[in-house]
């Protein structure tokens, strides 16, 4: 009985120590990002591995030039578009696909690929699975330890998607055509019962439209909530980008006296700087 109480706790011991081993986690070589950007009149998001040169060269030891890269590691690099976008000048449908390249001295190629389950099995790479190639030119980065794909200088209806790794840089371009959706939005709305005409005025002030329809807006839109100091310096640069000096200078003091009263400092600094400026 002995000898059997002690196998069976001998082996009750052991099982613990497989459980306890099953149970370990360790930080992944190569850990997963998501990176998600409001671009346009939708997102943009990639899925992947970054790994890290740990004293490696790249376009030798990582990345190999001239050999087709998953741009990362573990599983496939995924883009996706919500919206159709361009990149480079090259229209690419909403959608998601592998994003593959191939490392070269001075330039890259960035491939979007169909097949999403390919990872890093290069060597059954299709050429005629590919829905998009670009050659892309390299600048010098500021050192990069960790692969990083992320998005810069992002406006309205451009931006960047830059691939860093040591100090090469990849930097592709990525645009999109909104203009004519919001304009058709936008009339269709100040002919609605519940106009939205601030966000009117705002789109045609800062993309250069006709702004006598952007003052008649922010009026209307103020008449509604007079105490709206965004509104009322909305009113000012509109008026100064006119010319209209005198007008912008009366809206850019009411705004300091309503933002002091919204206890916004931000915004009592930006009417005082527009202040400045319609005194030159």
């Amino acid at each position: 009985m002995k000898r059997m109480y002690a196998l069976a706790i001998g082996v009750m011991m052991a099982c613990a120590a497989n459980v306890a081993v099953a149970q370990v986690k360790i930080p992944a070589p190569s850990p997963a990002q998501t990176v998600k950007q409001a671009f346009g009149l939708g997102d943009i998001t990639v899925e992947y591995s970054r790994p890290a040169l740990k004293g490696r060269k790249l376009l030798t030891d990582l990345a190999p030039a001239g050999k087709v890269w998953r741009t990362g590691a573990n599983a496939t690099t995924k883009i996706t578009f919500t919206e159709d976008v361009k990149l480079e000048g090259k229209t690419v449908a909403a959608g998601t696909y592998g994003l593959y390249s191939v490392p070269n001295a001075g330039s890259w190629d960035i491939m979007l690929y169909k097949d999403l389950k390919l990872a890093g099995n290069v060597a059954d790479y299709k050429t005629e699975d590919e829905v998009l190639r670009l050659k892309v030119k390299t600048v010098k980065g500021q050192f990069t330890e960790s692969f990083t794909i992320a998005f810069d200088n992002v406006l309205p209806t451009s931006a960047t998607m830059l691939l860093s790794w040591g100090t090469i840089a990849v930097p592709v371009k990525i645009t999109c055509d909104i203009d004519s959706r919001i304009m058709a939005s936008i009339e269709k709305s100040v002919a609605s019962e519940k106009p939205a005409y601030f966000p009117a005025a705002t789109y045609y002030y800062e993309n250069g439209k006709d702004l006598s329809k952007a003052l008649l807006w922010v009026n209307k839109a103020l008449e509604q909530n007079p105490q709206a100091f965004y509104m009322m310096l909305l009113k000012a640069r509109i008026e100064l980008k006119m010319g209209d000096k005198k007008a912008a200078l009366q809206s850019a003091q009411k705004t300091v006296a309503l933002s002091e009263a919204a206890k916004n400092d931000d915004y009592v600094r930006m009417a005082k700087a527009l202040i400045t400026e319609a005194k030159k």
